[in-house]
């Protein structure tokens, strides 16, 4: 009679269950794995017989024994080495060399040819899913425990190899389910925006940008500070909150990202690709569907330098990102969501030379070159950012200037009580920060003076703000406001919202 035991697939960024099912009858000596299995599960037999052998029992190799595996469902891609351990463990059962009940447990891990277990990917989304089917336990390597442990109610085993597996399910071992609680830790950030020398104006930007998850583009000369602001824009960000904590660690974990002794992300993400990054890198895809830095960034910083430079349909493909806060990859059979809630901050010389306007150095471009320049940036895509900054040169006064060592916490302190207002007034909304209203939202949260329309009215009806410009400086004006700790949006934030969004 064929054995069943549990594991699981990654589909995305989600768990699949799957039943590992092995039959096992006198035949000649073969095995098998069906139920669209990649070449790393194919490959897996010679693993298992290895890891069998080394724990000291009869391995499917040294009999003349007819087995075969099936991974159900049968159209669900597997891939990887996570079913070593659960087809092992079934294979022993059905050739009767063991004997526990494998219900209401999960089983997961890569075998060693030694019988010890290798770590795997997505164990969070693994945990998660043993907890919605309603399974008890959830047995895997002892270095993913940890991570498994932060979905409570799920007893999380952690062994070192297959004998120790054993041991634990023919109860001859005692093993403790792994306890983790979250602990929030205060990471310190790389690059402190006191650092930034001057640029009083730009830092600004960055603190509403951090205030209300908006959208920022830096124009202006090489070596102005452009990326370094960016990169000081992390300084300046709230923490994330225990549900954004097991969020964007889930993400990391499924893209094997985690670092090796932190099964937990405090920081926000900051992502920065290189501009030759391909579409599907930034976007996600492949095959099977991976996140990409889109959805690394989520709840972070997504830094494109260098933004005319990435290819055009590479930009192009961020517009329904930028808009709606998820991905969506489709393919023949399946349709993968990705979440991509980040806050995109672009920097751009004005030309290729990057001296355009520039009343200290002239610039050595033409016409042609600076309009081809800036034709890589559509209008569409444009429109979606909420604030353009320019970032001049920095005079030498400013340079010797004393660096702040605090500026960055006072900020930081400004952005969290901002945050927190947001977070009150969006809890019935489901949403957490400005950037994220819709056109009903914006209409309830965003009334404004007769003055403040007058103002809007001028610009709208010029043509110089679109219609989804209007309802970003909105937003915009909204943040200003709670930084301001105003309850209403004045005149004076409307005027500050439309500073920043109009370009010369």
């Amino acid at each position: 009679m064929p054995s069943k035991v549990f594991s699981a697939a990654i589909a995305g960024l989600d768990a699949k269950l799957v039943d590992v099912e092995v039959e096992v009858s006198p035949g000649l000596k073969s095995f098998s794995i069906v139920g669209l299995p990649d070449k790393a599960v194919e490959e897996s037999k010679e693993r298992i017989g290895s890891a069998i052998s080394s724990s000291r029992l009869a391995s499917p190799f040294s009999r003349p024994l007819r087995t075969l595996v099936n991974l159900a469902p049968a159209d669900l891609k597997k891939e990887g080495s996570i079913y070593d351990l659960p087809i092992a463990l079934a294979f022993l059962i059905a050739s009767k060399q063991t004997h526990f009940n494998p219900q209401g447990k999960m089983f997961l891990g890569e075998l060693s040819l030694d019988g010890s277990l290798r770590p795997v990917k997505g164990a969070l989304s693994f945990a998660l899913l043993a907890k919605e089917k309603g399974l008890q336990e959830i047995i895997l390597p002892q270095h993913n425990a940890r991570e498994a442990a932060l979905i409570k109610d799920i007893h999380v085993i952690g062994v070192e190899s297959l004998q120790e597996a054993l041991g634990y399910l023919e109860q001859k071992i005692v093993i403790a389910p792994f306890v983790c609680d979250i602990v929030h830790q205060e990471p310190a950030a790389a690059v402190d925006i006191g650092w930034v020398q001057g640029q009083e104006y730009a830092k600004r930007a960055l603190e509403i940008t951090a205030a209300g998850a908006h959208n920022l583009f830096f124009f202006g000369p090489p070596g102005g500070g452009k990326s370094l602001m960016a990169k000081a824009l992390p300084s300046i960000l709230p923490s994330l909150n225990s549900d954004e904590m097991l969020e964007v660690t889930k993400i990391y974990s499924v893209a094997g990202l985690l670092p090796e002794h932190q099964p937990v992300i405090h920081a926000r993400p900051f992502r920065s690709p290189h501009h030759i990054v391909s579409d599907v890198a930034l976007i996600g895809g492949g095959n099977p569907p991976k996140p990409g830095e889109i959805t690394l960034a989520h709840r972070g910083v997504l830094f494109m330098d260098e933004f005319p430079e990435f290819h055009r349909d590479v930009l192009e493909a961020l517009r329904q990102p930028i808009e709606d806060g998820t991905i969506t990859v489709s393919r023949a059979r399946h349709h993968y969501t990705f979440p991509s809630r980040f806050m995109l901050i672009a920097a751009s010389n004005p030309c290729p030379c990057g001296y355009l306007n520039s009343p200290e150095k002239p610039c050595t471009c033409s016409p042609s070159a600076i309009a081809m320049y800036r034709r890589k940036l559509s209008g569409p895509l444009m429109d979606r950012i909420d604030m353009f900054v320019e970032v001049p040169a920095v005079k030498y006064e400013k340079l010797i200037g004393q660096a702040s060592n605090n500026q960055g916490d006072i900020i930081k302190q400004k952005v969290e009580t901002a945050r927190k207002i947001q977070q009150e007034r969006f809890a019935s909304e489901g949403i957490t920060t400005n950037s994220e209203m819709r056109i009903p939202q914006i209409q309830k949260y965003c009334t404004h003076d007769a003055q403040s329309q007058e103002l809007l009215k001028k610009y709208v009806d010029s043509g110089t703000l679109s219609a989804r410009g209007y309802h970003r400086v909105l937003k915009v004006a909204r943040t200003i406001a709670d930084l301001a700790g105003s309850e209403h949006i004045l005149r004076d934030h409307i005027a500050e919202a439309l500073m920043y969004r109009l370009r010369t």
